[in-house]
């Protein structure tokens, strides 16, 4: 019976889980507590050599497991239990011998665990498809006025101590149980789909994108509005999500993450993530303003600075080491910042950043020199927009020399850190660089040349010389004009996909002005 606030006691409970992660424990404290417990296969055995009173679900239903484990829940006895309906079917549960199980703890076959394994074969697969846990979480959750559903070791301590508080699960928790409860097993149904889709009867891999795409992600928090004030928005984190990232990431201090903060530190992570020496990316409106690889992040830091101060002005500064005191307060000597992110923050850094409290200041953890395999997604009106993650390594063999001229051994390094800058540059991408760092960039524009001029004007701004330097662009030249500015301003090397009808043009360009131009075969198109 509940009491006037909706508390329900727990007296009977049904645990059998796959992940046994913190189950015993559990288990222990619902004992010390007066509990029943239930149990299944290995969960009961588990139990019992813990030294637990347990009643298999076998004993409770008068029928045996069959079937190698294949039918043991599927029973009225537990079915009943689950979804009888205090005060209304207690006569019938009476009747028939069912009792009332107040607190059930599944979780399920690890499915996706198990096709992750390149090895996996499809009768495998389907041998790890959950049916009798599905379905004793979805009734338990379609009955959570009257029973708590547990689906995840996460939330055992939060169920334990309102059974110690108030002598029973609330209302509130055991709707907040349910919701959870659903979205697991809608996860796990459209992880099932997805698999199934992509792979024939034989078990063979037919495409890397399924028939239908299920994605389930979790509300990380609620902003103030998206990207303009009239805008309501939240930010959600990918349930799958292991490399470190800013859905990932732990805020030090500062305001909460607005929408557009989100968005532009994403967009600086993901570019400083590209170096493997000390880096510093600045990001403004989405675009790179700065970028700069150098012998120490400070010395990045000043040079990704000085390539467009005007634009670094309330930027968002991305680090790939760990940021100490001096470098923290060279930024805030230097400029006024709404966000900085970095791997790591020494703790005298922290403490010099505590000085301006409104800045955000986020820790990431380290990330692997090769990110793995990601889908990237972008919604458009009545759809979605699937790619694999644009995370390809030029190797060494592919890059073409297609001019007289051989760039030298220091124009090899800057062409391949500004190919690696312009990939994270907004189309149409033009980067001019120079000793590892940009020097102007062009990003966003409706025709090449126009991004081309922007560039050079940015440099112009910021008062640095192009003289010698090196251009990267995202994708082909289509005409000349292009590249005769990029002489006139002062560039010896350009890097390039190729692949235009004009190419011969453009190389014949090239070769007039005296620069050194290499072919990429590919293009970095980002919109």
């Amino acid at each position: 019976m509940a009491t006037n606030d909706g508390v329900r006691p727990v007296q009977r409970a049904l645990i059998s889980v796959s992940d046994k992660s913190g189950v015993e424990g559990f288990a222990r404290a619902l004992h010390e507590q007066g509990v029943e417990l239930l149990s299944t296969g290995g969960t009961a055995r588990l139990l019992e050599q813990a030294g637990l009173p347990v009643k298999g679900v076998s004993a409770e239903t008068g029928f045996p497991e069959i079937m190698e484990g294949r039918v043991k829940t599927l029973h009225p006895r537990i079915h009943g239990g689950l979804l009888g309906r205090r005060g209304t079917d207690d006569e019938v549960m009476a009747e028939h011998g069912i009792g009332p199980i107040d607190l059930l703890c599944v979780n399920l076959y690890p499915f996706e665990q198990t096709v992750a394994d390149d090895g996996c074969a499809l009768a495998d697969a389907i041998e790890y498809i959950d049916i009798g846990g599905p379905a004793m979480i979805r009734a338990a959750a379609k009955n959570h006025a009257d029973v708590a559903v547990v689906t995840e070791a996460g939330v055992y301590e939060e169920v334990l101590e309102e059974l110690q508080r108030l002598g029973g699960t609330s209302r509130a928790l055991r709707h907040r149980l349910a919701a959870r409860a659903f979205a697991h097993t809608a996860r796990y149904d459209g992880a099932i789909a997805g698999y199934l889709g992509q792979h024939d009867p034989q078990g063979g891999k037919h495409s890397d994108f399924p028939e239908t795409w299920t994605l389930q992600v979790e509300k990380a928090a609620e902003m103030r509005y998206g990207e303009n004030p009239h805008q309501g928005a939240a930010f959600y984190r990918d349930i799958n999500q292991g490399e470190a990232s800013v859905a990932t990431a732990r805020q030090l201090q500062g305001k909460a993450l607005s929408y557009n903060n989100v968005a532009d530190t994403d967009a600086a992570l993901e570019c400083v993530k590209a170096f493997r020496t000390p880096a510093c990316v600045i990001v403004k409106h989405a675009n790179p303003c700065g970028v700069a690889c150098a012998g120490t992040l400070g010395s990045a830091y000043e040079q990704a600075f000085e390539a467009d101060p005007t634009s670094a002005f309330g930027g968002i500064i991305a680090f790939n080491d760990t940021i100490d005191a001096d470098v923290a307060g060279a930024i805030l000597d230097r400029q006024f910042v709404e966000v900085v992110i970095a791997p790591e923050i020494t703790e005298a850094g922290a403490e010099r950043f505590r000085d301006k409290q409104n800045v955000r200041v986020l820790e990431t953890g380290r990330w692997p020199e090769q990110p793995g395999p990601e889908i990237d997604l972008k919604r458009v009106r009545g759809g979605l927009l699937v790619q694999e993650r644009d995370t390809a390594v030029l190797a060494p063999d592919a890059l073409q020399v297609a001019t007289e001229r051989q760039p030298s051994e220091a124009e090899w390094a800057d062409l391949r850190f500004a190919w690696e800058a312009v990939r994270h540059v907004k189309s149409n991408a033009v980067v001019f660089a120079g000793g590892q760092r940009t020097l102007g960039i062009g990003a966003g524009q409706m025709s090449r040349v126009f991004s081309t001029r922007i560039a050079c004007e940015k440099a112009a701004d910021a008062g640095l010389s192009l003289q010698g330097s090196v251009l990267a662009s995202d994708a082909f030249f289509p005409f000349r004009d292009g590249v005769d500015q990029a002489a006139e301003a002062g560039a010896a090397a350009i890097i390039q996909p190729g692949g235009s009808k004009r190419d011969q043009e453009v190389i014949d360009a090239a070769n007039e002005h005296g620069l050194a131009m290499v072919f990429t075969g590919m293009r970095h198109f980002r919109h």
